[in-house]
């Protein structure tokens, strides 16, 4: 009888570990599903700063827990994927959504490294079009050769290009160039003669220097909106021949050889 007393005795010290080890995780696993943000906080300073102050969705759609459901040491795997959550479109299928979105506390402060293109195109597909449909050099770059460093940044063009004049600024560019078709130009009516010098020179100081009253008029005021585009003389001046003198001569040139100098 005493040595079945010892027997079961041993027994039980054996039983006993596994269920105090099942006791406590039931502890910690109840105490992990009651935990709150202000829990967060006690050891996680960073995350809910960052969150606080660029969350967007993250701070006022979701909780810490609702991310990161679980604690250690019951839970070790509480980095969710962003597919959990994030679905439905063709940037939501991209793999490696830390590659830009490197801090998911603050995910639209986006950080966009070298030579990035094709996530870009599942939401920017109107300016993918541009670049295709009129080529140019900026068709042979990636997306974030220009618009590097962070999301939404609009660079200047005067980082690449030489102005056209001295007097240009920055946002001058931008009159008649579009960033994704910059060969297709397109101007208004009172951008300066100065600009189209850089390339039009001995015209513009041609048109300067003769007494007509060609040489009051600025480049945009008979070559207007489209580059390029050459004005018929009738537009502006009708018929100021004796009729006799438009049938023998119909083209003005034929006698006004050079539109900018009528003396020649």
């Amino acid at each position: 009888m005493k040595h079945l007393y010892h027997r079961l005795q041993r027994l039980g010290r054996l039983m006993a570990g596994p269920f105090l080890l099942t006791l406590l995780a039931s502890v910690v696993t109840a105490h992990g599903a009651a935990l709150t943000p202000d829990d967060c906080i006690k050891c996680h300073d960073k995350a809910p700063s960052d969150i606080a102050s660029s969350g967007e969705a993250h701070r006022t759609e979701v909780t810490c827990i609702e991310c990161h459901d679980g604690h250690p040491p019951t839970d070790s795997d509480i980095i969710p994927s962003c597919s959990n959550c994030h679905e439905g479109t063709a940037h939501f299928e991209l793999t490696n959504c830390l590659s830009c979105h490197d801090n998911p506390h603050t995910p639209l402060v986006i950080s966009i490294g070298e030579n990035i293109t094709e996530p870009c195109l599942t939401c920017h597909t109107d300016q993918m079009a541009q670049l295709q449909q009129y080529e140019s050099k900026h068709t042979q770059v990636s997306c974030s050769t220009c618009h590097r460093s962070q999301h939404g940044m609009i660079p200047y063009c005067m980082h690449c290009h030489s102005p056209h004049s001295k007097d240009m600024q920055q946002q001058d560019c931008l009159t008649c160039h579009k960033a994704h078709m910059p060969r297709q130009v397109a101007y208004p009516n009172d951008v300066p003669s100065s600009q189209c010098a850089a390339c039009h020179g001995d015209v513009l100081r041609q048109l300067q220097d003769n007494p007509a009253r060609h040489a009051k008029l600025t480049c945009a005021t008979c070559h207007q909106e489209t580059h390029k585009m050459i004005p018929q003389c009738s537009t502006c001046h009708g018929e100021p021949h004796p009729e006799v003198m438009h049938k023998n001569f119909p083209q003005c040139g034929q006698c006004h050889g050079i539109a900018h100098d009528l003396n020649k």
